[in-house]
């Protein structure tokens, strides 16, 4: 769905106002039964966002789409097979995989702050007891925790029935957010699934190029306070997933920006990129959109690839999507 009118970013611009722009408008166009991240319940959404992180077959609009589907974000939903809280546990399931998540000495499955850290420790779990499975392997691990690992390796995958096919697919919808099937769109997904693919490589400063991590330092601009250690940084990660898809981009993210086309709020799609910094001059770095208000990124020294609200800083500049053959002054 189309804003009205686009929000101008840049110099003075603040990040609620561009976050929020994006965001509404992109919960504006809800997938199939599933709804935008940003329509997450706020006490949960630092939930979900640290649990879609427990490993990277997980990822915070992944375990979003599970809640929903599960219990449409309902703490205290119940099931007629005994399913609690808004993870839907079975009491046998919850006995085994349950953890304290708050640490207040519990196990609460009533608890919205032990049950949501379960659920992504529990789909980590699935996830590693069905990886010589064939097929898609999020597939699989979704399938798992709705049918029981057991299923998914006793039918080679997805199991036949009609509510755990369902329930894949609409997940699935969440997580993706949609899109068309043009050669564009093809290749927006194809780069997402390339950084997605490496989730956990450490941060390396000049680290990353078309073909994969390569060296950098792991402390500094400079290198004088870090050692040499093979990653990636925020722009060598977008000019290798780009790569994968078939697009050349250049190395900095100012670059990157000088050749992207900006899309108007409600525009967005996974793929896009997100730019920080007070100038198309002056940006410092870059994120790959991944739907809901989410990215993924090499965020800084010391940290790994991983996923990240789009206010992760206070500096957002703009969302672009990359066109090669496009050229602005920077």
């Amino acid at each position: 769905m189309r804003a009205s009118t686009p929000v101008t970013v840049g110099i003075g611009a603040t990040v609620a106002v561009v976050v929020g722009a994006y965001i509404q408008a992109a919960a504006s166009n809800p997938i199939s039964t599933a709804l935008s991240l940003a329509a997450v319940p706020a006490e949960y959404r630092g939930l979900i966002e640290e649990a879609g992180q427990t490993c990277p077959d997980v990822n915070p609009n992944l375990l979003a789409g599970l809640l929903y589907q599960e219990s449409k974000f309902n703490p205290k939903a119940t099931s007629p097979a005994d399913a609690q809280g808004i993870a839907q546990f079975l009491p046998s399931t919850w006995e085994d995989h349950g953890i304290d998540g708050n640490g207040d000495g519990k196990r609460d499955v009533w608890d919205p702050e032990d049950a949501i850290p379960s659920a992504g420790k529990y789909l980590c779990t699935v996830a590693e007891e069905v990886k010589d499975v064939p097929g898609n392997r999020q597939n699989n691990m979704l399938a798992a925790y709705n049918a029981g690992s057991g299923k998914v390796k006793k039918y080679g995958g997805i199991p036949p029935y009609k509510e755990t096919q369902n329930y894949v697919s609409n997940i699935n919808a969440f997580a993706s957010q949609g899109g068309g099937q043009s050669a564009s769109t093809t290749q927006a997904g194809t780069a997402v699934q390339a950084a997605k693919q490496m989730l956990g490589k450490p941060y390396s400063w000049g680290g990353g190029n078309a073909k994969g991590p390569s060296t950098g330092t792991c402390c500094s601009p400079n290198g004088r306070s870090g050692q040499s250690i093979v990653g990636f940084d925020c722009s060598g990660l977008v000019l290798y997933a780009y790569a994968k898809a078939g697009i050349s981009l250049p190395r900095t993210a100012a670059q990157q920006y000088a050749a992207a086309e900006p899309v108007k709020p409600g525009e967005a799609r996974p793929g896009d990129l997100v730019f920080y910094g007070s100038s198309a001059s002056t940006i410092h770095h870059v994120g790959i959109y991944i739907g809901g208000g989410w990215i993924i990124n090499a965020p800084r020294p010391g940290t790994e690839v991983r996923y990240d609200p789009m206010d992760m800083m206070s500096d957002l500049y703009d969302v672009a999507r990359p066109e090669p053959s496009t050229h602005k002054e920077i």
